[in-house]
């Protein structure tokens, strides 16, 4: 079994106990929506897919309209060395992990990176990110606790340019959306960076736990509020039985996803893939998904 296939096991199994077979004939619509909504497909968007479907329709028709619902993340030009990735997102959704875990695979690749601690609420946050750079042999920079985030967040960059780093990924403290205080700070830091390089941060990434399903939608609409994000991190998704959230993400937001956390492995961190994504939400082995090649 494939790893998209093994991490979306739960949120598929909802589908198929709908649909009550594993259908590759066909199925009705009412039997359709209630499954995606099931899944957590907003029951508005679910309901709009429907709409798009014949009155009978099989596994593979449905898969190849929830993948137009999910377009790659588009190339976007990078102004200047290093790429610099902001991480943000709430307490626990995996952020510290997933910098690592980036950094991993920049390295993997042939490229140069640097990590930056800007958590300088939790001396453990900039602990752990420490633990990881020593395993990843990778350098890091760290401010001490109680320092200004976006002094450091500052500094990273300047030693990212000096030491030639290809990659800078920030890592920023977790904080609720509610909290307008420090979700303000969040916009300072990216000021901040750009102060030394106009075009900074390349991306900002909102890190989301797929098991809070919809509910991740509303804490990436309310980051996108505060900073303008590029993209968002999916992790967990090998937990959660609600992975359908991830088409409001591209539907009311036109969020791309541009990483799936799919285990709990240093290399299960993987670029996201829409029709891999659909068919391991959909498709049990033997339907005509496997079709669409």
């Amino acid at each position: 079994m494939n790893l998209w296939r093994a991490a979306l096991a739960r949120t598929r199994e909802l589908v198929e106990r709908a649909l009550g077979r594993r259908v590759a004939g066909g199925a009705r619509l009412s039997d359709w929506e209630e499954a995606l909504i099931l899944a957590d497909v907003a029951p508005a968007l679910a309901g709009e897919i429907c709409a798009r479907l014949p009155p009978q329709t099989g596994v593979g028709e449905v898969a190849a309209v929830l993948e137009s619902l999910l377009a790659p993340p588009p190339v976007r030009p990078q102004a200047g060395q290093p790429r610099v990735v902001m991480l943000v997102g709430a307490n626990g959704s995996g952020k510290t992990t997933s910098c690592a875990k980036l950094a991993r695979r920049s390295a993997a690749e042939g490229r140069r990176p640097l990590l930056c601690a800007a958590d300088t609420f939790r001396a453990a946050g900039s602990e752990q990110l420490r633990l990881w750079a020593e395993r990843l042999g990778c350098e890091v920079v760290a401010g001490a606790p109680g320092a200004d985030p976006a002094a450091v967040a500052f500094d990273a960059l300047e030693a990212a340019i000096r030491r030639g780093a290809d990659d800078l990924f920030i890592d920023t403290a977790g904080r609720m959306h509610t909290r307008e205080p420090l979700m303000r700070e969040l916009d300072k830091i990216r000021r901040a960076l750009a102060k030394r390089r106009e075009s900074a941060p390349d991306e900002v990434w909102v890190v989301l736990d797929a098991a809070l399903g919809r509910n991740a939608v509303a804490q990436a609409r309310s980051f996108g509020a505060v900073v303008p994000l590029t993209g968002a991190i999916v992790t967990k998704l090998d937990g959660s039985a609600r992975g359908g959230f991830v088409f409001s993400l591209a539907r009311d937001l036109r969020l791309p996803v541009v990483y799936a956390g799919l285990g709990e492995g240093p290399d299960d961190l993987v670029p996201f893939d829409p029709r891999r994504f659909v068919d391991g939400l959909l498709a049990p082995e033997d339907s005509d998904a496997q079709s669409r090649g």
